[in-house]
């Protein structure tokens, strides 16, 4: 069976992939195998690959399914001992790939591990959608090691410890082949955005760790999908959040959890419509009223995510909000290492 499985999910991504498909080539290990599964793409993706990169493998999907379903139709056709979902707009480093491999190995509890994430066009800083491993607190909210909201920390080498994190970002994710379709693959009623956050908190209920492995960077651009400011963005992250917590939460926590969440997120749609105008503050109306109409599915996907606990391993017990915008608190090295429980 073939060791790694790198695959990126194409839409319309050309231009990522004459950045970097050859770093990509160059850098990853002999054990590695690379593969681009297309969501129905328009442009020339597709004929530049099969002529500029014969070795790659190409998935066709019927139609641009979004990431997660894209994902869950495409792996299906490939067989490893590890997918590593890999964005398009990634570039890799010197042995990213086979140092990740090499400690899962030696790790059998861990099912989920991601590099540390930093900005290709600031390599000194984190990115946005994963830095050095993620967190939520108990409503829901995401946050990174060094990123927290928009505050956005130097890497200094001070999250260089390999650690057990609550999430991994999607942007380069390994995991085991055998847990991925044990657990279902990704939600594809996400579509976009957050399916990972709920992949790896449905990993965690298993009983398995998600980790972050700094040892191994890559860069992100970042935003290839959608921008960060956009609307739809705004929409897809509030929504799917809220089916997340549906899902996973235990029954004696929804009620106070989404009692508090609908008032916190009143709060950050009026901020919306403060910075950023009436299509945002829209969108997260607009996220409420979608997530209200998941939820007679979304209940169906309960029985399967359930635990005793509300609080699993890493989940930050505090509001990151009220941390943030009140207290303060900007970087993660500000928050007390003993209210991640």
């Amino acid at each position: 069976m073939l060791k790694t499985a790198v695959v990126i999910l194409n839409w319309n991504g050309i231009k990522f992939l004459k950045q970097y498909i050859p770093s990509l080539i160059d850098f990853s290990s002999t054990q590695t195998e690379i593969y681009v599964i297309d969501n129905a793409s328009t442009d020339e993706s597709i004929s530049y690959l099969q002529t500029n990169f014969p070795q790659i493998k190409v998935i066709i999907n019927k139609e641009n399914y979004g990431f997660a379903k894209g994902y869950n139709e495409g792996l299906k056709h490939i067989d490893a001992e590890y997918y590593c979902l890999l964005n398009s707009d990634v570039e890799v480093s010197s042995h990213w790939d086979d140092a990740i491999i090499t400690y899962m190995d030696q790790h059998p509890e861990v099912a989920v591990c991601q590099p540390k994430l930093l900005s290709f066009f600031h390599k000194d800083e984190f990115e946005y959608a994963g830095a050095s491993g993620g967190f939520i607190d108990k409503y829901g909210y995401p946050f990174c090691r060094g990123r927290l909201f928009s505050t956005i920390e130097k890497d200094c080498a001070q999250y260089d410890d390999i650690t057990e994190v609550f999430w991994a970002t999607g942007a380069c994710m390994f995991v085991r082949r055998k847990v991925f379709w044990k657990l279902g693959g990704l939600d594809d009623d996400f579509f976009t955005h957050m399916e990972e956050i709920d992949f790896c908190w449905r990993i965690k209920n298993a009983g398995y760790k998600v980790m972050c492995f700094p040892d191994s960077v890559v860069y992100h651009y970042g935003g290839g999908t959608l921008a960060m400011g956009s609307p739809k963005k705004t929409f897809y992250n509030f929504r799917n959040n809220l089916i997340m917590l549906y899902k996973n939460l235990p029954t004696n926590r929804l009620l106070p959890v989404f009692s508090l969440r609908f008032i916190y997120d009143i709060v950050a749609a009026l901020r919306f419509l403060l910075d950023s105008g009436v299509n945002d503050f829209m969108a997260v109306f607009n996220a409420h009223i979608a997530f209200i109409k998941t939820i007679k599915q979304s209940h169906f996907k309960r029985k399967k995510t359930q635990t005793s606990s509300a609080i699993v391993s890493k989940m930050y017990k505090k509001n990151i909000t009220v941390q943030y915008f009140i207290f303060k608190r900007k970087k993660f090295s500000d928050l007390n290492p003993n209210d991640f429980v």
